[in-house]
């Protein structure tokens, strides 16, 4: 069963300033809670229809009904089981290897995505300007699919940061040089854009290579690609 104040502090977590306030955030579905628990992460609590934990302590296992859990999910089509875990603390920047950096990415779904490219592509560090959507936001972590556990998503002033960084700095932009005839590096920091504006100018003026992903279709009018798919191709040619 959930109790009232359970269901208050709960539906309260889809909210910035309370995930902060209470150092909590949400996760639902048994292949993100799982991979949460595996890279150990606090567990505050559990809640669930049917799904069973054998390794969570059952003071922290209540199960509940599927109407119960509609009352407390943040996802439009309620999942199985629901947890709280506690924000655990941010991890110190690593100033080597390939960085990921993202100037005012809005959208939770671009940010859980990219989130899951970084885990496949082995980005192992990723710095959001401070603008950049809550990784926390129950959108992004259930679109990570557990990534999350294990990409250090690091919240900086970007200006400060690649100040720090003494590596090479790419940059996307629509006339940048065709990264298919380009040789990408095995160290640098890769800087893609907000989704409507892309990389801000103070940003800009810090880049030291302008790369692009070149347009093939025969009108080329496509405006631009979705940050997450470009992100995607960006993070293949750095690897290949």
């Amino acid at each position: 069963m959930v109790s009232k104040n359970q269901i208050k502090l709960i539906t309260s977590l889809q909210q910035k300033k309370y995930r902060k306030q209470h150092q909590l955030f949400l996760a639902e579905g048994k292949k993100v809670i799982q991979e949460l628990l595996d890279a150990n992460y606090e567990l505050e609590v559990l809640f669930s229809t049917d799904v069973s934990f054998p390794s969570v302590d059952k003071l922290k296992f209540h199960t509940i009904t599927e109407n119960e859990l509609k009352k407390i999910t943040a996802l439009t089509t309620p999942n199985d089981c629901l947890a709280l875990f506690k924000i655990p603390l941010e991890k110190e920047l690593v100033n080597s290897g390939l960085i990921l950096m993202l100037d005012d990415v809005r959208d939770p779904g671009n940010l859980g995505t990219i989130i899951r490219l970084c885990d496949w592509f082995g980005i192992e560090t990723l710095i959001c300007s401070e603008a950049t959507v809550d990784v926390y936001n129950p959108k992004v972590v259930q679109a990570t699919m557990g990534s999350i556990s294990r990409v250090n998503v690091i919240y900086a002033n970007l200006i400060e940061s690649l100040n720090k960084i003494d590596l090479p700095v790419f940059g996307t932009f629509m006339d940048g040089e065709n990264i298919y005839q380009q040789k990408m590096p095995n160290e640098g920091v890769i800087v893609m854009g907000n989704e409507a504006n892309g990389i801000s100018k103070q940003v800009e003026e810090l880049i030291s290579k302008r790369i692009a992903i070149p347009r093939f279709g025969k009108l080329k009018q496509t405006e631009s690609l979705n940050v997450a798919t470009a992100t995607a191709i960006i993070l293949s040619e750095f690897r290949r």
